[in-house]
C-alpha cells in the first residue's frame, strides 16, 4: 500500500522518528496506517476520505499531496461529503470564500453526529489567519484537525497526533523555507498535472492576503523538479502546468540562481512531454528572456495569462503592482510582436479604493488596446489585514456593480472576435474528458487554451488529436476529428 521501499524497509515503527523529513513522513504514514486499519475493523468496512478544495491550483496541487497520503494509509476516496474523513482545504483570496467553508462547516455538524467514525480536517490559506482559527476553535468545535499552508506534507504526522491525543490537533507555522520532495500524490488527471515550482510570494499587493498566509517566496531545486516530471511523464503526463505565485521570480532564492527561461528550456528537453502550461506571471518580471524562449519553443503552449488588475496607473501605484499602464501596454505588445498567435488573459479588478471613473476607463482602454482572449473580472472583495482594506474613499457597491458589467460586457465582445479566427483551421486537442452533456462527445484544449467540443468516445481521452474547428460558439468550438 506504502511507497518508496526503501524507506519503508529502514522504518521501525517502535523506534524514534527518522531525522530527515522525508524518511520522517513515511515513518507517520507507517503508525497512521495502523490507526486506520483498527478503526476500519472496529467499523467494519474500508474508511472512506474526502478532501474539498477551494481556490487556485497550488491549492488543487495540496489537495493531491493530501489525498496521497490519505490513500497509502488506507482511506478510500468518496465523492461527497458522507465520508469518514472530510478535509477542507480553504482559500481566503476573498471574503465569499470563508463564508462557503462555515456553511460547509455548519452543515458538517449534523453529519458527524450520526457517523461516530468521522473526522473533520481544515487547512490552507484561511487556516492561516489568526482570528479564522480563533472562531473555529469557539463556534465550530466539531473540527478535529487545523493545519496551515506550510506543513501539508505533515498531513500523516498530524492525523497521527490526534488518533492518539484524542482531542482538537492544531499546527498553523507562520511560514517556512522547507520543501520536502517525495512525498505520495494523488492526481486527478492521468495525462495532465501540476507542478510546483515555487510556494510564496514576495509582491505584497496591497489588496491581496497571500504573502501573509503563503509566506516568502521559496524555488524547489530545478533536479527535484525535472526527476518530478519526468516520472509523471513516464506514468503517462503529456501536459504538465508549472506553478507558482509569480513564476517570473523563480530561482532567485537558489543557491545557484536559474531564471524561469532557463527552467522552462529544461522541462522542454524531457522527451515523451508534450505541452508546457504555467502560472501566474507577473508583468513586472516578465524577461525578454522568456518571450523569447516562448516564441522559439514547440512544447510551450500559446497562452500567456498576464494579470492586469488595473489600467490607471494611479490605481497601479496604489496596489503596489510596480509597473504602470504605459508599460503593461509596451509589454503586451512586445508579447503579440514575438509570439503574433499567443492568446492573453488576465485579471481584472473592479472598485478598488479611490477608483474614480476616469481610472475605470483607463482599464476599459488597455482591455481595447490589448484585446484580451478572456479576462476573469472581480469587484474588490476587501480582505482585512491588507492595507487597502483601511484605504479612504471605497467605493460604493452600487457604483462598482455598474462598472464591472460595462467592463465585462466590452471583455466578453473583444473575446468572442478573437475566437472566432480559428473557424474551419486545424487545430491539435489535447482530449480531457467526455462532454458533459453529450456522452458521444469529447471535450480538450487548444494549446490556447480555448475549449473544443467534438464526436469521439473515452478511449481518446489523455491523447493529442487533429480537429476542424467547424463552429466558434464564443467562447468554445464544435469541431470535428
Amino acid at each position: 500500500m506504502l511507497e518508496n521501499k526503501e524507506i519503508l524497509e529502514s522504518i521501525d515503527v517502535n523506534g524514534e522518528p527518522p531525522t530527515d523529513e522525508t524518511a520522517k513522513q513515511y515513518y507517520y504514514m507507517v503508525k497512521a496506517a495502523n490507526y486506520v486499519e483498527e478503526e476500519s475493523k472496529e467499523a467494519g468496512r474500508k474508511l472512506t476520505y474526502f478532501v474539498q478544495n477551494f481556490g487556485c491550483q497550488m491549492n488543487a496541487r495540496d489537495a493531491e499531496k493530501l489525498s496521497g497520503v490519505l490513500k497509502k494509509i488506507g482511506y478510500e476516496e468518496a465523492f461527497d461529503e458522507n465520508a469518514d474523513f472530510v478535509i477542507y482545504n480553504t482559500c481566503t483570496v476573498r471574503e465569499n470564500a470563508n463564508l462557503k467553508v462555515y456553511g460547509r462547516l455548519g452543515y458538517l455538524n449534523g453529519v458527524k453526529k450520526k457517523n461516530s467514525h468521522m473526522k473533520i480536517g481544515l487547512c490552507g490559506c484561511m487556516m492561516q489567519e489568526p482570528e479564522v482559527v480563533e472562531k473555529i476553535k469557539k463556534s465550530y468545535r466539531h473540527v478535529d484537525l487545523i493545519f496551515g499552508t506550510h506543513n501539508v506534507f505533515k498531513l500523516a504526522e498530524l492525523l497521527v497526533t490526534m488518533y492518539e491525543s484524542k482531542r482538537t490537533v492544531i499546527d498553523i507555522w507562520k511560514d517556512t523555507d522547507k520543501i520536502v520532495e517525495d512525498l505520495p500524490m494523488e492526481r486527478k488527471y492521468k495525462f495532465k498535472s501540476g507542478t510546483n515550482i515555487m510556494f510564496g510570494c514576495n509582491n505584497f499587493c496591497s489588496y491581496c492576503i497571500v504573502p501573509y498566509v503563503r509566506g516568502r517566496e521559496r524555488s524547489r531545486n530545478p533536479k527535484d523538479i525535472i526527476r518530478e516530471i519526468e516520472k509523471l511523464v513516464g506514468d503517462g503526463v503529456v501536459e504538465v502546468m508549472l506553478l507558482g505565485q509569480n513564476v517570473n521570480s523563480y530561482g532567485k532564492t537558489l543557491d545557484e540562481p536559474m531564471s524561469f527561461a532557463e527552467l522552462l528550456q529544461e522541462v522542454e528537453k524531457i522527451e515523451g512531454l508534450e505541452r508546457i502550461r504555467f502560472m501566474t506571471s507577473h508583468p513586472k518580471d516578465l524577461s525578454d528572456e522568456l518571450i523569447e524562449v516562448m516564441a522559439n519553443s514547440k512544447k510551450i503552449c500559446r497562452h500567456l495569462h498576464l494579470p492586469l488588475q488595473s489600467g490607471s496607473s494611479k490605481i497601479l501605484k496604489d496596489m503596489n503592482r510596480r509597473y504602470d499602464k504605459e508599460k503593461y501596454l509596451a509589454l503586451a505588445k512586445k508579447i503579440r510582436n514575438a509570439i503574433p498567435d499567443i492568446s492573453l488573459t488576465t485579471d481584472i479588478i473592479i472598485g478598488f479604493p479611490g477608483e474614480t471613473e476616469e481610472d475605470f476607463q483607463d482599464t476599459m482602454d488597455v482591455v481595447r488596446q490589448v484585446e484580451f482572449d478572456n479576462a476573469f473580472t472581480f469587484i474588490y472583495s476587501k480582505r482585512t489585514g491588507t492595507p487597502a482594506a483601511v484605504m479612504e474613499n471605497q467605493v460604493p457597491e452600487d457604483v462598482a456593480k455598474d462598472r464591472f458589467n460595462r467592463l465585462l460586457k466590452e471583455v466578453q465582445a473583444i473575446a468572442r472576435k478573437r475566437a472566432a479566427v480559428y473557424e474551419n483551421t486545424v487545430q491539435e486537442i489535447l482530449v480531457e474528458e467526455t462532454n458533459e452533456q453529450d456522452p458521444e462527445m469529447v471535450t480538450g484544449r487548444m494549446s490556447n487554451n480555448m475549449l473544443v467540443h467534438f464526436k469521439g468516445g473515452a478511449d481518446l481521452i489523455g491523447t493529442l488529436q487533429k480537429v476542424k474547428l467547424k463552429e466558434c460558439k464564443g467562447f468554445y468550438y464544435l469541431g470535428e476529428m
